[in-house]
């Protein structure tokens, strides 16, 4: 089953802790490489809290894991901390900002049972080498 929910990212105080530790660590994966989702999406993508989905929108698609959302409720709306998980869907154009659009991203959301959350040395690298 699949649900579409509007992305938005932004910074979280684990996001900033783990990064000073190295974006290398598994800290580093564990703030960031996650979806926070309502719980009324949850059920209805049937999918469990903790497990591994997919992110994908017209930019690209990334496996995550899924958590439940720490604000709320805001059904229809899903969150992933600023980093490369996050960047592997929102839409890179800035606009002559300098800065992409971190909100309002719509993102469809599927179960990922067999698949793994890549760390962040590997997400960069595999999609560096276009294998994203």
């Amino acid at each position: 089953m699949a649900i579409t929910v509007n992305l938005i990212t932004g910074r979280t105080i684990q996001q900033g802790v783990s990064m000073e530790g190295g974006k290398e660590k598994p800290a580093y994966t564990a703030a960031c490489g996650i979806i926070e989702i309502d719980p009324s999406d949850f059920a209805k993508l049937g999918a469990y809290r903790n497990t591994t989905v997919r992110v994908t929108s017209e930019h690209g698609s990334v496996v995550v894991k899924a958590i439940e959302a720490t604000q709320g409720p805001h059904p229809g709306v899903a969150y992933i901390p600023m980093g490369p998980w996050a960047n592997q869907v929102i839409n890179p154009n800035t606009y002559s900002t300098g800065m992409p659009t971190f909100k309002g991203t719509p993102v469809e959301i599927t179960e990922a049972k067999n698949e793994t959350v890549l760390d962040s040395l590997e997400l960069v690298r595999k999609a560096c080498r276009g294998e994203i």
